[in-house]
């Protein structure tokens, strides 16, 4: 009887990770990242070795650098989508999340969105920003507030050591981001466009990319799942 318990145990175990592994796919969701390697995308010339991977985990620190997303899903193009990451910063980290974007050899990318990952670090806007346009801001003492459409928070929606969930979705121009479920950014970009010091701040198509910002920030990203979108 006690082995004929634990097979039904086995046999419950299964049914529940056959039904989430179905789930997942009717859900439409793509790993962009395989948790083994950096197949798939291509990393600027600056500082290359600012990305690794380990223990299925993409580690992102160095210096300024940037891996841009030139594998098959989507032929690495995308206009509407959803995008969910899972990320963690350390103290003082920078980093940032692309997308209507392009590989660049160097430099800050001259085109796309980014959205901001920064929990501590002395930049003013954190996690949940779309960077310049509609920013999550959490001043310190004696800073001043930046120009620019901004929500003035006490702490960022995320934090050190913890993982955080990201999700982006672009529909046509509009532009909603989520941290932990929370709505930080609903924006759609005007016809004349984003209004930003940012020229290549537009809502287009292109592809993904995941910012190493200085040598001194440490990112963690275990999860990197796109769904395309009519």
């Amino acid at each position: 009887m006690l082995n004929l318990i634990k097979k039904w145990n086995v046999l419950a175990v299964l049914t529940t990770l056959i039904a989430l592994g179905n789930l997942s796919a009717e859900e439409g969701f793509v790993d962009l990242f395989n948790g083994k390697d950096l197949s798939g995308w291509t990393i600027s010339e600056e500082h290359p070795d600012s990305y690794s991977v380990k223990d299925g985990v993409l580690i992102v620190k160095g210096g300024r650098s940037h891996i841009f997303y030139t594998g098959e899903v989507s032929d690495g193009n995308f206009k509407n989508f959803e995008l969910k990451v899972r990320a963690k910063t350390f103290p003082g980290a920078n980093s940032g999340v692309y997308f209507h974007t392009k590989y660049q050899k160097e430099g800050w990318p001259d085109n796309g969105y980014e959205c901001q990952v920064n929990s501590t670090h002395k930049d003013p806007k954190k996690t949940g920003s779309l960077y310049g346009v509609k920013n999550i801001i959490v001043l310190k003492e004696g800073q001043k507030e930046p120009k620019g459409d901004n929500a003035v928070r006490e702490e960022a929606p995320s934090t050190d050591g913890e993982w955080f969930d990201y999700h982006i979705k672009v529909v046509d121009k509009r532009i909603t981001i989520k941290v932990n479920g929370e709505i930080t950014v609903d924006y759609e970009e005007p016809a004349e466009g984003s209004g930003t010091n940012f020229k290549g701040r537009k809502v287009s198509g292109g592809t993904f990319a995941i910012q190493a910002h200085d040598p001194d920030s440490e990112v963690h990203y275990e999860s990197i799942q796109v769904k395309v979108l009519p």
